[in-house]
């Protein structure tokens, strides 16, 4: 081990870090992922045996949480299984959606604006507000 010229420090202190071979590996950041499908990947991750843990979110939300596998050969297996769920998951909710807009159900401006009126007007004065606000160096520059 060579010194770093000047620190008098090894020259291992600034090797990229290799991590151990038998280390976790990450299978699923949970920032945006519905309660549902967390619960949904636990299931099928112990239907499957594979061993895994789960990192809660920190408390001022730095980290969402996550969830690891803790065998270095699980890992493959596990993201193959996650591959498929995904799959699955995407075409169910593709044919609600369908299903949604074929039964007239599905959620429109017209339909949010009569069921929520005072959520659309105080959306549409906080979006004049930013406007008037983007549009004010302009004029005053103009003058």
């Amino acid at each position: 081990m060579g010194a770093v010229r000047g620190l008098g420090l090894p020259s291992a202190v600034h090797a990229p870090a290799r991590y151990h071979a038998g280390m976790s590996k990450l299978l699923l950041n949970l920032r945006h992922v519905p309660e549902d499908e967390a619960d949904e990947m636990r299931a099928l991750l112990e239907a499957h045996g594979i061993a895994w843990f789960e990192a809660r979110p920190s408390r001022w939300g730095v980290s969402a949480g996550s969830i690891w596998i803790r065998e270095d050969e699980a890992a493959p297996e596990a993201a193959r299984l996650m591959a498929g769920y995904q799959t699955q998951r995407r075409e169910r909710a593709r044919a609600e959606h369908v299903a949604a807009q074929r039964d007239g159900t599905l959620p429109t401006l017209w339909t949010i604006a009569r069921d929520e009126p005072g959520r659309v007007v105080w959306a549409v004065i906080a979006l004049v507000f930013v406007l008037g606000l983007m549009a004010l160096p302009v004029f005053l520059l103009s003058q």
